[in-house]
């Protein structure tokens, strides 16, 4: 093994969990086992909620103008440690390099927002009549949880980290256990950044540990990254037992084409969408909806598709087993009439003949009803349907469960406006492949993307990590009694 088993991490310190299983960490880049990670206990929990409760009162006394300056310091550290995170979040999720870079990129963004919190936060105070003064701030949950997913080992954990903790929250992190590693480094930057033993704990696991976060006594909010399937799970556990929970789910977004579309910008950002991370995010485009004559740009679409190459400017998905489940999708759409245009099953990269790839793959003619136009299949795979007219467009987009987002690709403003207005996603694009929305807006989806109220990141995610304590005073006796008092 390359790295030393990872440990879980409370109060500041590397300890091993109780019991002594563990799974394999796996690089999909290559097939080589990298670590181990282990599989903890309530136990394990127990002893890291302990230790974030008992860190809470100090840390949240703290006036979050101190509080943020670890983060400044933490800023600071991901850009001087750029190239090291890049490649270890590469070397764990099978991403390029440079889409790692990207991540850790967005990283430092996400930490610079929350810098500015004290700016966001200050509360409201009026005088509602003479000498009574209402007041409202913004006061920490307390013990909260954050559990991420593989898809960004380093990105995800940070939408949650810095605004919860600089809000004076302590956190219980729960790192997916196919990509613990960055997560660990994440924890000693911070740690070196002056943040509090106990403010911040890890707790590695798989299912049984998610359970006991949604039912820890002491745990009062819980996000979630990851499937629809886990996230309705996660959102119904944690509150079943009062808490406050965001959990976000997967997500199957349209991109529709109209004919005037720009061809070479539009054939760029849809291969890009389909590819980038090699499909495994909740914002690549996985679904193309054709509207008219479009077939110059799926042309030009094909043409960026080939020059997308396994092992070069396309990583590796996550395991065998995703691998496996993406190539029997598209072997079920050619199965049932639909078109392969590019066909990426079966890639292997000279070297690496263990690593998990597929090639980039574009399928056309397909149906509504067929697998491929309806579930998430989180792979670097595009299907392409067909209409005529812009609402039928729409009305395949509109039917699809999920609403994470949908974008347009077209010149005529009118008719954009008229998508944005009636696609039922939370965040939508003009000629745009992933329009996700940059600090301090916030990211979230609608529909079966999302459980629970507000967004995870930006200014949204104030009302989830705090709540709103309200104070009315009066100091002035000479006002006698009224309604108010």
């Amino acid at each position: 093994m390359k790295y030393q088993p990872v440990q879980n991490y409370i109060n500041g310190q590397w300890v091993n969990a109780a019991a002594a299983v563990t799974l394999p960490v796996i690089s999909p880049l290559d097939g080589q086992q990298l670590s181990t990670v282990p599989l903890s206990t309530a136990a394990d929990l127990d002893a890291a909620v302990k230790a974030a409760k008992a860190a809470f009162p100090a840390w949240s006394k703290m006036p979050i103008k101190d509080r943020v300056q670890v983060f400044f310091r933490y800023k600071t550290l991901l850009e001087k440690h750029l190239k090291e995170l890049a490649e270890l979040c590469s070397e764990e999720n099978g991403k390029t390099y440079g889409e790692s870079v990207a991540e850790i990129e967005k990283c430092i963004e996400l930490t610079e927002f929350a810098t500015s919190l004290p700016q966001l936060v200050t509360g409201e105070i009026l005088e509602v009549s003479k000498g009574v003064e209402c007041r409202t701030e913004h006061v920490p949950l307390g013990v909260v949880a954050s559990i991420v997913p593989f898809n960004f080992p380093a990105m995800v954990p940070n939408w949650t980290i810095p605004n919860a903790i600089a809000l004076g929250n302590c956190m219980i992190l729960k790192p997916s256990e196919k990509v613990p590693l960055s997560c660990g480094r994440i924890a000693q930057l911070l740690k070196e950044a002056g943040l509090p033993d106990g403010v911040l704990n890890i707790v590695h696991g798989d299912v049984a540990i998610v359970e006991a976060i949604c039912d820890h006594p002491g745990i009062a909010a819980v996000s979630f990254v990851g499937s629809t399937k886990v996230a309705k799970i996660v959102y119904q556990r944690a509150t079943h037992h009062y808490k406050r929970c965001l959990a976000l789910g997967g997500a199957k977004n349209h991109l529709m084409v109209l004919p005037d579309a720009k061809p070479e910008m539009t054939a760029q950002n849809v291969a890009a969408s389909m590819s980038g991370c090699a499909g495994q995010r909740c914002m690549a485009a996985s679904a193309m909806v054709a509207v008219g004559n479009v077939d110059h740009i799926i042309d030009k679409i094909c043409e960026e598709a080939r020059k997308i190459i396994p092992g070069e400017n396309l990583g590796a998905v996550i395991s065998k087993e995703s691998k496996e489940r993406i190539e029997n999708y598209i072997t079920e759409a050619e199965q049932n009439g639909a078109k392969i245009l590019v066909d990426g099953r079966g890639a292997q990269v000279a070297g690496k003949e263990q690593g998990t790839y597929v090639g980039p793959t574009v399928i056309d003619y397909v149906t509504p009803g067929m697998s491929v136009a309806t579930e998430e299949i989180f792979g670097p795979v595009i299907s392409i349907m067909r209409t005529q007219t812009v609402d039928e467009a729409l009305a395949i987009e509109n039917a699809n469960p999920y609403g994470n987002a949908a974008s347009v690709f077209t010149q005529n403003g009118g008719l954009a406006r008229y998508i944005i207005e009636r696609a039922s996603a939370g965040m939508i694009g003009v000629n745009v492949g992933v329009p996700v929305p940059r600090e301090p807006f916030s990211f979230g989806g609608w529909n079966e993307s999302k459980f629970g109220v507000g967004d995870i990141t930006g200014k949204s995610s104030i009302e989830f990590w705090t709540k709103l304590k309200k104070s009315t005073t009066k100091w002035n006796p000479e006002a006698g009694v009224n309604w108010m008092s």
